[in-house]
C-alpha cells in the first residue's frame, strides 16, 4: 500500500505511521504543524518517522483548496488514513472556526481529491466517541442513532462521517470511520488529562478535577488501536455499504478517579486536588460496544489502564529528562 496519512505528526497519526512501515508499506504524511499544542513535540514525532525507510512528508493544511494536489502531484495513492483534525472539547467553545476549516473543510478537500483519484482503493478517517453525545448506560452501538452533539467538536465530527456517506453513495469510493474512544499513551496530547496530571504531579503542582464523582472514560491505549490500522485499511468496505463505522476502545471504562490513582502510582507522588463542576461540552461518559471491529479486524485490547498509564510515565521521565 501507498498510504497518504494526513495529521502525520499527531499522537495517533504518528503510531499509525510506525504500524503501517513496520509491516512494509509506504507512507506519505501531511501536517500543517499548528500551534494548538507544543510544535516542538510534533517535530519530534515527525523526526523519528522520517527517519524511517518508506517514509516522507509535506508541510501542508490540507483544509487549503488544492495543497494537497499541489504537494503531490502524479504521486498515485492507494490509501488515504485522514487523522488531520483540531482534537479537544473544550478548545471547540473558544475558537470554533479552527473546528470547521480543519474537520469538514479538510475532510472535503480529501474527499475531493479520492473521487478523482484512479488508484484509491479505499480511504479511513478518524470520527471521535464524541458523536454519541450525553447519554446513560452503554455499551455505545454504531448502530445508536446520534443527532444530539454535545459539543460542536463533536457535530464537525458527526458531519464528517456524514460527507464520508454522501461521497460513497455518489462516487462509490470505499469508506472507514473509526470512531477512537480517548486514546492515550507514550507520545501523547499535552491537552489531555493525562498528559495534564503527570505534567503537574511530578512539578509538585494541584491538579484540577472536573465532576470527579460522576465522570467516566474508555480510555484505550494507542498499541491496541493502531495495530490493526494495517489489516483494516487493506480491507475496504465493499458491495452495497461501501462506507463502514467502527468503535475502536477499550470497552472497559474506567472512572476519572481510576485515572487519577494510576498517575499517581507511577510518579510515585500523591496528588493535590481542586474540585470543580462539569465543564461544557464535557459528556459524562464514554463506553464502547466493539463487537463489530472485533469481528472483521480481530480487535482486541489488551492494555489495561494502570499498565499504560505506567509506560506514558515512563515515556514522559525519558522524554523530558525528569
Amino acid at each position: 500500500m501507498r498510504v497518504l496519512l494526513t495529521g502525520a505528526a499527531g499522537f495517533i497519526g504518528y503510531h499509525s505511521a510506525q504500524s503501517l512501515l513496520a509491516d512494509g508499506h509506504e507512507v506519505i504524511g501531511v501536517d500543517n504543524l499548528n500551534d494548538y499544542y507544543d510544535v516542538g513535540l510534533k517535530k519530534a514525532r515527525l523526526n523519528r518517522l522520517e527517519a524511517k525507510k518508506g517514509f516522507r512528508s509535506f508541510e501542508l493544511d490540507i483544509a487549503k483548496e488544492g495543497a494537497l494536489e499541489a504537494a503531490l502531484g502524479s504521486t498515485k495513492i492507494t490509501h488515504i488514513l485522514n487523522l488531520a483534525a483540531q482534537a479537544g472539547v473544550r478548545y471547540s467553545l473558544e475558537n470554533p472556526r479552527a473546528y470547521v476549516a480543519s474537520n469538514v473543510m479538510g475532510h472535503l478537500n480529501i474527499l475531493e481529491y479520492a473521487r478523482h483519484s484512479d488508484s484509491l482503493d479505499h480511504i479511513a478517517y478518524a470520527s471521535s466517541s464524541s458523536v454519541y453525545g450525553e447519554r446513560e448506560g452503554g455499551p455505545f452501538s454504531e448502530s445508536d442513532i446520534v443527532r444530539r452533539p454535545a459539543s460542536l467538536y463533536a457535530a464537525t465530527k458527526l458531519g464528517g462521517e456524514m460527507l464520508a456517506e454522501s461521497y460513497a453513495q455518489l462516487y462509490k469510493i470505499p469508506q472507514t470511520g473509526l470512531r477512537f474512544f480517548t486514546v492515550y499513551g507514550p507520545w501523547g496530547r499535552p491537552d489531555m488529562a493525562y498528559f495534564i496530571f503527570t505534567k503537574k504531579i511530578l512539578a509538585g503542582e494541584p491538579i484540577t478535577l472536573f465532576a470527579p464523582d460522576i465522570m467516566s472514560r474508555d480510555f484505550t491505549y494507542v498499541d491496541d488501536i493502531v495495530s490493526i490500522i494495517p489489516k483494516l485499511l487493506a480491507n475496504p468496505p465493499s458491495g452495497e455499504n461501501i462506507h463502514n463505522i467502527y468503535n475502536l476502545g477499550n470497552s472497559r471504562p474506567n472512572r476519572l478517579m481510576d485515572l487519577v490513582e494510576a498517575v499517581e502510582t507511577a510518579c510515585g507522588v500523591k496528588a493535590q486536588t481542586f474540585i470543580k463542576e462539569q465543564q461544557k461540552g464535557d459528556v459524562t461518559s464514554t463506553y464502547a460496544d466493539i463487537h463489530t471491529a472485533s469481528r472483521d479486524f480481530g480487535f482486541k485490547p489488551k492494555m489495561n489502564l494502570q499498565e499504560g498509564i505506567s509506560n506514558f510515565v515512563g515515556w514522559y521521565r525519558a522524554f523530558y529528562g525528569i
